[in-house]
């Protein structure tokens, strides 16, 4: 601030107060702001998140100025805008870049997360994607982790769980659903050549973001799991889909997904679908370099195939899920109650092959994690989704009708006590003791299982 002294009007002087233009703009800016509609932040994440644009508001600012007001001095208009902060979290932690020779990269990084997805990141995902796929010079998509410790460890549940618990109400849980799921669908069906590094942990909506594309790149490194029945949900993002095409007329995939069982081998990867090649994690950075150096087609589909199936190799060891398949065959076979497969498991248990009964118990205590509820629901959801295989016209025999109906069972799922129970028995205080409701498989409500399937009242259905 600047004083002056200036003569007034009877010849005395006195201090007068002279302020920089800046300051009175910005007068004017907290006046306007005062006048205008009240609109409070209602909606945050917790843990890993920032506040996020779960509601609708305008900025003010000038085409000069892009310094927005806080977002509770608002205009309110019909589509969100992502904050500034959100923008750039997601801009780092979801980097996109086309080379010169037509191959566009996505780099996952956020390393201290295990390059978990939050819905900003969602949303930078999906343009990247949208953008490629109309632009003539991007022949190829690679999608990678930044370290080989993870591909991505699924979705950031944390903050997701803490809304629900504040309000039951909240449409974040839409929302979450719907980007990842509307992504899946649009990395399936992506024209272009997709390849995923699957290397270091790939659980959950990672699987989501790899499992579904046509060129799948697994490591000795590579860490595959779907846990979700041990956190009161059950394993979404289109696993059902890619279970049902797994060995055993869909049994090894029920297996997986019932159990949580962590797929820790390239022989098992590839038997179960869930990879098309392996490379060696200390050749992927030369794979990288070679796929920079392709001078593209018009069908880029055959330089990709011919190039990973020159850096590609055999496993070392073979596929322990193949040796068992007759067991899981039988044990996980689609339309057997939860309560059958334990039984069965614990015959296998006291049996003379060692190998069967280490097997069995292994299984015994991954079911032993799950929630009664959701291991009935991943049960009952699976054994339709095989069932519906190679049935024209069914509404499970594709991806999208698999995802549609999974979009239902999801927003229910995450708003029965069991989901954020148990997101704070594993993943906020980790006593590992959560409460299920119901508590045991006997209880498990067999009709309320198959409410989740209806079509949703209230709220729109997932449209892809």
């Amino acid at each position: 601030m600047i004083y002056q002294a200036r003569p007034n009007t009877a010849g005395r002087n006195r201090p007068r107060l002279l302020l920089p233009i800046n300051v009175w703009v910005l007068a004017g800016y907290i006046f306007v702001a005062m006048i205008v509609p009240f609109r409070p932040l209602r909606h945050t994440w917790s843990v890993f998140l920032l506040p996020s644009s779960a509601f609708p508001f305008r900025r003010l600012h000038s085409a000069a100025d892009s310094r927005p007001f806080p977002p509770s001095r608002c205009y309110p208009v019909v589509s969100p805008p992502r904050s500034f902060v959100a923008m750039a979290e997601s801009d780092a932690f979801v980097k996109g870049a086309v080379h010169p020779n037509g191959l566009a990269v996505i780099t996952l990084d956020r390393p201290k997360a295990l390059n978990a997805m939050n819905l900003d990141m969602d949303r930078k995902y999906t343009d990247y994607l949208d953008q490629w796929a109309v632009n003539s010079n991007v022949k190829c998509v690679l999608v990678e982790g930044s370290t080989s410790r993870a591909f991505s460890a699924g979705m950031d549940i944390k903050g997701v769980a803490a809304e629900i618990q504040k309000n039951k109400t909240t449409p974040l849980v839409e929302k979450v659903f719907a980007a990842e799921y509307s992504l899946i669908c649009k990395i399936a069906g992506y024209k272009k050549p997709y390849i995923s590094f699957m290397d270091g942990v790939t659980m959950g909506f990672g699987i989501g973001l790899s499992g579904h594309g046509q060129y799948r790149v697994v490591t000795e490194k590579t860490l595959l799991a779907m846990p979700e029945n041990g956190i009161g949900l059950f394993p979404d993002v289109g696993f059902s889909y890619i279970a049902a095409q797994s060995p055993g007329e869909g049994a090894v995939g029920a297996y997986l997904g019932l159990t949580g069982k962590r797929v820790s081998t390239p022989a098992d990867a590839l038997f179960v679908g869930l990879g098309t090649h392996y490379v060696a994690s200390g050749s992927l950075e030369s794979l990288k370099g070679a796929l920079l150096g392709i001078s593209f087609s018009d069908d880029p589909h055959k330089e990709v195939q011919a190039l990973l199936a020159e850096y590609s190799k055999k496993p070392e060891s073979d596929a322990q899920l193949q040796v068992l398949l007759p067991q899981i065959s039988s044990t996980f076979r689609s339309h057997k109650p939860v309560t059958e497969i334990v039984q069965e498991l614990k015959q296998h248990e006291l049996g003379d092959d060692v190998k069967v009964a280490d097997w069995a118990k292994e299984a015994l205590a991954g079911l032993s994690k799950g929630a009664p509820f959701s291991l009935c629901l991943t049960e009952r959801y699976f054994s339709k989704v095989a069932s519906a295989k190679g049935i024209a016209g069914h509404h499970l025999s594709t991806l999208t009708g698999v995802m549609k109906t999974e979009y239902r069972i999801a927003v229910r799922s995450a708003l029965r006590d069991d989901f954020t129970e148990g997101v704070r028995a594993v993943l906020v205080d980790k006593d590992q003791n959560p409460k299920w409701k119901p508590s045991s498989l006997d209880d498990v409500d067999i009709s309320e299982v198959d409410s989740l399937f209806e079509p949703l009242s209230g709220i729109n259905e997932l449209d892809v």
